[in-house]
């Protein structure tokens, strides 16, 4: 089989816990699936979902009537995404983001719902311009956790005691300039952000945290999973059972010139 290259960021053993992850708000998704329909003039929406995962994104889309194709690389995720939809209007598809092998001029919208961050932003919006047909829309978005909200604060706090130099990457960036750099390929940028409370029980919680891959604690080395175990004790400690946490949901669209 292929060799697929996922550049540093390999999520087989992350993937198990990509079920335990809050959705995206679902009014968020809602306005954008109108904004798709007022462009395109369509009433099905044809959908290129990039890095899909388990499928979490690609679920939201196919249930509001998309027809979705889920480009993801790794093996384990695609497999548990497959399982996940199988009865769904979604195909899979074992390939990069930036590099999708999807036809050209195909598609109404390319989305990347937290993948953006982990492949090269300028190839991604590139591949995204190519596969869009005219006035078709690349949209990027992310859960960010509320760094106010108290259970936030806990994990947080915890986190820089055992990783002083913890920093979060491109991912909590405003994004708008990064496509503002490539106006030869998008413009009419459209940003949204809307909050919700997600009830979690702290196992479930701590699973969560479990599916993030970052530079910080490797599970792949020993060490790694060691300081993983440490931090996600830690938090478990500091928390109560069950409790509702605040996320936000971001979005930033941007039309194909």
């Amino acid at each position: 089989m292929e060799k697929i290259v996922e550049q540093i960021w390999d999520y087989t053993k992350h993937a198990k816990f990509y079920s335990y992850r809050p959705n995206y708000a679902p009014r968020s998704i809602d306005m954008l699936i109108e904004l798709l329909k007022k462009s395109s003039e369509k009433s099905k929406i044809k959908v290129a979902d990039m890095g899909a995962g388990t499928g979490n994104l690609s679920i939201m889309l196919a249930e509001r009537g998309c027809e979705v194709v889920a480009v993801e690389p790794n093996d384990a995720m695609r497999e548990i995404g497959m399982e996940r939809t199988q009865n769904m209007n979604i195909q899979w598809v074992r390939a990069v983001s930036n590099n999708s092998t999807l036809d050209s001029n195909s598609f109404d919208w390319v989305t990347f719902g937290s993948s953006f961050d982990v492949i090269d932003r300028n190839e991604a919006m590139e591949e995204a311009h190519r596969l869009l047909r005219i006035n078709g829309y690349f949209t990027c978005m992310w859960n960010h956790r509320d760094l106010n909200d108290p259970i936030q604060k806990v994990a947080e706090d915890t986190i820089i005691e055992f990783v002083p130099n913890y920093t979060r990457g491109t991912r909590r960036e405003d994004q708008r300039p990064v496509i503002e750099k490539r106006k030869d390929l998008f413009d009419n940028i459209i940003y949204t952000e809307e909050d919700f409370y997600f009830h979690q029980s702290i196992e479930n919680y701590i699973n969560a945290w479990r599916s993030v891959k970052n530079r910080y604690w490797d599970v792949d080395t020993k060490e790694g999973a060691e300081l993983s175990m440490k931090i996600m004790n830690s938090i478990q400690e500091r928390l109560p059972k069950e409790f509702d946490i605040k996320y936000t949901t971001r979005t930033w669209s941007a039309k194909k010139i």
